[in-house]
């Protein structure tokens, strides 16, 4: 590593945490476990269960407006993900999930018995993600996302198991099956990312997922021990909230060990960063300007080199313009603040020499910068 590196690694590593907050660029991948609430089942109205079986609804244990219903304790939900990010804050991801409620109450009118069972629904999604402040590097990012897919909702033993007395079995109403249906999905989300671990993040979860009303298979005993079997449409509404990590692979981590001999130089050496197609200059870069412009007053400084900068986004002849415009406005901003013109020398490199290396077609807000270096 060159001397020039060193000096330009050593300022981005003494920037803010909140700076090295970077958007999710290629491939990622992430999880997170948490808690699940999945809605009350209304299996509606069982009088064409009624009619089906050809047998006086009395004898069954129903009445003519009996219906069905299930209510759940708290679950759990567990989701994994591999994704690719575009740097601009868009994300396209592909997702596996579980979730599981035990059984809290089940109704069925013209049943009685302790309720009993497990719910469980898992599938595939694929999301599409935007990442809101991508590209202004804030400190936390909160995300939105759409899915759609499918899933299998599972029924294990939902039922109302009756009881026997004196020979008589109290008629029992049970569903023991699963359906695989179209499953859609919102996400609202927050991503923390730890700037001491280039690419790792923390994040924090709510998703609204629901299916097509799958149909299951419920068969129902009355008093004498005749079973019927009907079908019954149930709901699979969940509400969740979860916990997770996002590693994005290919950030790089922070330089050590030698790089800290070079502390005392970055003084000399100042990095002005710009947004996205832009060469006009903000409040922070004009104070970052007027920096090195005081430090020159204050070293034995015979010239100063003015260099700007792109990111790989549009075409080279593009941005080697726009690298000039750069290196010209802070120039500009430099004369302003009282240093002579013949002592700044302005050049644009375009994307030539990039801080932090991408593929072509990549927007890296570190790679959009001007170095003013005191010499």
């Amino acid at each position: 590593m060159n001397s020039k590196k060193a000096l330009l690694l050593a300022t981005v590593m003494a920037m803010p945490a909140a700076a090295m907050a970077q958007p999710v660029t290629g491939l990622y991948v992430g999880g997170g476990a948490g808690v699940n609430w999945l809605t009350d089942s209304d299996g509606g109205n069982l009088q064409s269960f009624i009619d089906s079986t050809n047998v006086n609804p009395n004898n069954l244990g129903l009445t003519p407006s009996g219906g069905f219903n299930a209510s759940f304790s708290v679950g759990f939900v567990g989701v994994i993900s591999v994704g690719y990010g575009f740097g601009n804050g868009l994300r396209l991801e592909l997702e596996g999930n579980y979730r599981q409620n035990e059984v809290d109450q089940v109704a069925a009118t013209g049943f009685s018995g302790s309720s009993g069972g497990t719910a469980r629904t898992y599938g595939v999604m694929a999301n599409v993600l935007y990442d809101f402040g991508a590209t202004s590097r804030w400190v936390v990012q909160p995300y939105v996302g759409l899915g759609a897919g499918y899933a299998v909702h599972d029924y294990d033993n939902v039922s109302l198991r009756g009881r026997t007395t004196a020979g008589t079995t109290v008629p029992q109403f049970r569903i023991d099956d699963s359906d695989g249906r179209f499953a859609y999905q919102a996400i609202l989300g927050l991503g923390l990312p730890i700037s001491s671990v280039p690419g790792l993040a923390l994040t924090a979860e709510y998703r609204f997922f629901g299916m097509l009303s799958p149909e299951f298979a419920a068969t129902a005993t009355n008093a004498i021990g005749v079973t019927r079997r009907t079908n019954v449409e149930v709901d699979a509404f969940n509400h969740s909230l979860l916990l997770g990590v996002r590693y994005n692979f290919g950030r790089s981590a922070p330089v050590a060990g030698p790089v800290a001999a070079a502390a005392p130089a970055p003084a000399r050496t100042f990095l002005v960063f710009f947004d996205w197609n832009r060469a006009d200059l903000t409040a922070r870069t004009r104070q970052i300007i007027a920096e090195a412009a005081q430090a020159r007053g204050r070293q034995q400084v015979t010239r100063i080199e003015v260099t700007g900068h792109t990111d790989t986004s549009g075409s080279p002849q593009y941005n080697q313009g726009l690298s000039v415009r750069r290196a010209n406005a802070v120039a500009a901003e430099l004369v302003r603040l009282g240093v002579p013109r013949g002592d700044i020398t302005a050049r644009g490199v375009g994307e030539g020499q990039l801080l932090v290396p991408t593929p072509d077609n990549t927007r890296e807000p570190q790679n959009r910068r001007v170095e003013i270096v005191l010499l």
